[in-house]
């Protein structure tokens, strides 16, 4: 409708109604009407689907269609188009009917005039208009109520809720149809008092705040609620928002604000917050700290002015202060008290616009710079060698110690590789240095070296890392001192250690062994003297005993050789290879009964510098040992793995060092040892095999080579469950010729001698040999005989063979008293000690001459000889 010109589609089958509704429209002078009529339903239809109308004048009874069907499909096609429903008399049922349906009015014939049917229409229009205005007000409320992001209930009077959107159910967790079911105090808090509250609510009909909704799945979430009392008659809103996310954010960013608030008060560092004119905004503690004016003071002071006082110096930290790159400068500054300290500035601009000032005290600083500057001088006198070498391995400081140990001139050596100027090869040790001072920071330990002639230098070096001011690995600082003459004199100590001990033990066995040995030695040349018709068979047998006499007598010499120290070829050495022959040869010599595993990734052990022999010597006495502790089978595990040993492992054991080590374990599942046992079992000699089945040698031997590479061996073991050896090694990534005896040897006179030895087979075989060389004998098995007969005898003997150590009264004192009852008495001291030589020098003059046993008849003849003819 549009300027009071209506377009009305008129249903009508009857051509008279149809003229009579014309007349009564043409009546209408405040309303112009274009009326088009069509008889029939499709027709309608067709014109409605064509043409805009404003109205549906319609008569239910149509020649195609009839009551109220008729009304239903005009109202289906055209929804939005108001419909009047013409009537008679006698379907007036009908008519109502259809404005139930959705109809605006009905008019019966016969009854209508022109004014009340131009009023029909006009009314019928504006209420179809106001119908769809609220219809589409009431489908945009809808689609606020069911899209709104905020939960949006509505509560009867007893609280209980009538409709909510979905907002509100995702809020309280629940389906639609279980929070219609609900009221308010179903999730509220237990300690909540829900009838005081709607009372209240109800009374003051509006109410904010916020509370703590309890829901089904056990969750709680915090709520914000506005609520309207009444917004319909006995219909209670409520908006309710869900904070939850919000009051942790704002807790996180509070305790973010407070951590940032502490940072800035407490940072060490002088923190200022400037506006582009320079005008300080803020600044921290450190800052009112170091310079001395609070932020109040600073607010009514020219700072710069004060803190740079000459203009011209002032400019340039203005200048300096206008581009806030972030880099740093150093600047003389003035406290409040008037002091300069030196300090250090940097820029930076926010995107507020702000710059931030970023400043460190670095008087001390300075201090410290000044005090290595003055130190430096200092390493030009010292006699270490001290060298810098940057990450790139070659060097950028070398002093003068550097120069008089390695013969290098500083600007032959600065910016060579330290490598290929100080060492002939990369060794494991310092592969191992540049390790541990990468992972550490420091190293200390030490290295062979060569100088500029080629000649080895021994050093005891530290590193230390030097880091830039940003942390990060700038170079390495090394202190070398020279101990190569210390490293010597160690040798020699060590050695003489070795000498000492292994003699002490050796003086166990070796005059037992030798004077073993004298009367077999002397026998095997004696008897084809005496008897000169002994058959070829004889002979060889003779001399195959005086060679094994004379093989144990050199047995006995390489115990005491050994005492003086073994020097062996060291190298780098895979220990896994020699693992693996050591496990070769036990499975293929040791009894079936014990089972060997060997755990032994040789590609993965790390290095050893050793002697691969001596290694192996090592390795075969543990294992030779752990046989010998299972006589009735058992299990022998040999296994081997890399370690790092800290400082705390490192104090756990005299001989550890921190480092790298490799580790051979050897467990076996034998016999066990007590605690005393255990505590013994690295002595030498000492052995707890049957006699003739061990020497006692084989640990302390094993000991003396593992420590002499720097290593050391720990043991545990349990009666009845077996031992462990654990060998720590420290990582690094010709025979005599026989002589045959002479024939021709001195022979006695009938002359006396007196035989003292407290072994009787010595005294036996001497005495037969003396006697067929023409000498008389007399014996005496200790000093005290000796004494004795010597006082019977004394102007008859023309000397004494006498053994130094035997019981009762030693050679030594025998001797010192036989000097007193003749000083001219002239003695021959024996011994299977070369230490004893010393001792019998030290016993005074009677003693003439010492014979070392195992000695031979003629060694004995040509001393006696000499001495007797005197």
């Amino acid at each position: 409708m549009t300027n009071g010109h209506i377009k009305i589609l008129l249903v009508e089958d009857n051509p008279g109604d149809v003229l009579l509704l014309k007349e009564f429209l043409r009546d209408v002078n405040s309303t112009q009407f274009e009326l088009t009529p069509v008889e029939c339903l499709k027709e309608a239809l067709q014109f409605l689907d064509e043409q805009r109308f404003d109205i549906v004048l319609l008569d239910l009874s149509l020649p195609d269609s009839q009551g109220l069907e008729t009304f239903v499909e005009i109202d289906r096609n055209a929804p939005l188009i108001p419909i009047v429903v013409l009537t008679g008399l006698d379907d007036e049922t009908v008519a109502i009917r259809a404005m139930q349906e959705g109809a605006q009015d009905y008019l019966v014939k016969g009854q209508v005039d022109g004014n009340l049917l131009g009023r029909a229409i006009r009314y019928a229009i504006e209420r179809k208009q106001a119908q769809e205005i609220l219809r589409q007000r009431e489908r945009q409320l809808s689609a606020v109520f069911n899209s709104a992001l905020n939960a949006i209930a509505i509560a009867d009077d007893n609280g209980r809720y009538i409709d909510a959107n979905p907002a509100a159910c995702e809020l309280f967790g629940v389906s639609r149809e279980e929070l219609l079911n609900s009221s308010i105090a179903d999730f509220a808090e237990a300690s909540f008092d829900f009838n005081l509250a709607w009372q209240t609510f109800r009374e003051q009909g509006q109410m904010k705040g916020e509370f703590c909704l309890c829901r089904r799945d056990g969750t709680v979430r915090e709520v914000e609620f506005a609520a309207t009392a009444d917004f319909l008659p006995h219909q209670h809103l409520s908006i309710l928002r869900d904070i939850t996310e919000r009051k942790r954010s704002a807790l996180a960013l509070k305790h973010q604000t407070e951590i940032l608030q502490a940072i800035f008060d407490h940072i060490p560092v002088m923190l200022s917050f400037y506006d582009a004119n320079g005008r300080l905004e803020m600044v921290n503690k450190a800052f009112e700290k170091i310079l001395g004016w609070s932020l109040e003071e600073l607010k009514e002071t020219d700072v710069l002015a004060e803190c740079y006082p000459d203009p011209d110096y002032r400019a340039g930290v203005l200048e300096f202060m206008k581009t806030p790159d972030g880099s740093w400068r150093d600047f003389h500054t003035r406290n409040r008290a008037g002091t300069i300290i030196e300090t250090s500035w940097a820029n930076v601009r926010l995107p507020s616009g702000f710059n931030v000032g970023i400043g460190q005290d670095i008087t001390e600083r300075k201090r410290a710079e000044q005090k290595i500057y003055e130190q430096a001088a200092l390493l030009e006198i010292t006699t270490n060698a001290i060298l810098v070498c940057d990450r790139a391995n070659q060097i950028i400081f070398w002093n003068k110690g550097a120069e008089q140990l390695y013969g290098w001139l500083p600007e032959e050596a600065l910016g060579k590789d330290s490598t290929e100027l100080l060492y002939e090869e990369i060794s494991p040790q310092l592969e191992s240095a540049f390790q541990e001072v990468a992972e550490r920071g420091e190293w200390q330990g030490e290295l062979h070296k060569i100088d500029k002639y080629g000649k080895e230098v021994i050093v005891e070096s530290r590193w230390t890392q030097v880091r830039d001011e940003r942390g990060q690995p700038k170079s390495i600082l090394r202190v070398d001192t020279d101990i190569t003459e210390k490293k010597h004199l160690e040798a020699q100590i060590l050695r003489a250690q070795r000498l000492e001990s292994l003699g002490t033990l050796a003086s166990g066995i070796a005059h037992d062994l030798n004077n073993i040995l004298t009367p077999i030695l002397t026998t095997a040349q004696l008897l084809p003297l005496k008897n000169p018709d002994f058959d070829e068979r004889s002979m060889q047998l003779l001399k195959l005993l005086e060679g094994s006499a004379r093989r144990g007598a050199d047995l006995v010499k390489q115990i005491l050789s050994f005492a003086r120290g073994v020097e062996g070829k060291r190298s780098i050495v895979q220990v896994g290879h020699l693992l693996w022959e050591v496990v070769k040869i036990a499975k293929s010599t040791f009894p079936k009964s014990i089972e060997i595993e060997a755990d032994i990734p040789t590609h993965e052990l790390g290095m050893v510098f050793a002697d691969a022999t001596h290694l192996h010597q090592v390795l075969m006495n543990l294992c030779v040992n752990a046989r010998d502790a299972m006589p009735d089978g058992g299990n022998l595990l040999i296994s081997a793995h890399n370690t790092f040993l800290d400082e705390r492992d490192a104090k756990k054991n005299l001989y550890a060092k921190v480092g790298r080590y490799l580790v051979i374990r050897f467990s076996d599942t034998g016999i066990g040892m007590t605690p005393e046992i255990l505590d013994r079992i690295f002595e030498p000699f000492f052995t707890t095999k049957e006699v003739g089945k061990g020497t006692g040698l084989g640990l302390s031997t094993t000991l003396g080579i593992v420590k002499g590479y720097g290593g050391f061996i720990t043991v545990s073991s349990k009666v009845g469950d077996g031992s462990t050896f654990k060998v720590y090694l420290p990582q690094v990534n010709e025979a005599q010729k026989q002589v045959d005896i002479e024939s021709d040897m001195p022979r006695g006179k009938g002359e006396l001698i007196l035989v003292v030895d407290d072994e009787a087979a010595v005294r036996e075989i001497t005495q037969t040999s003396l006697e067929a060389s023409g000498y008389r004998v007399l014996l005496a098995k200790d000093g005290i005989d000796a004494i004795a007969l010597y006082t019977q005898h004394k102007d008859e003997i023309k000397a004494i063979l006498m053994d130094i150590m035997m019981p009762s009264m030693d050679g030594t004192t025998a001797s010192r008293t036989l000097h007193k009852i003749n000083p001219n008495v002239k003695i021959i001291a024996t011994s299977g000690l070369i230490s004893n030589e010393k001792i019998a020098q030290e016993a005074g003059d009677s003693i003439k001459a010492f014979l070392s046993k195992p000695y031979t008849l003629k060694d004995l003849l040509n001393v006696l000889h000499e001495i007797v003819n005197q």
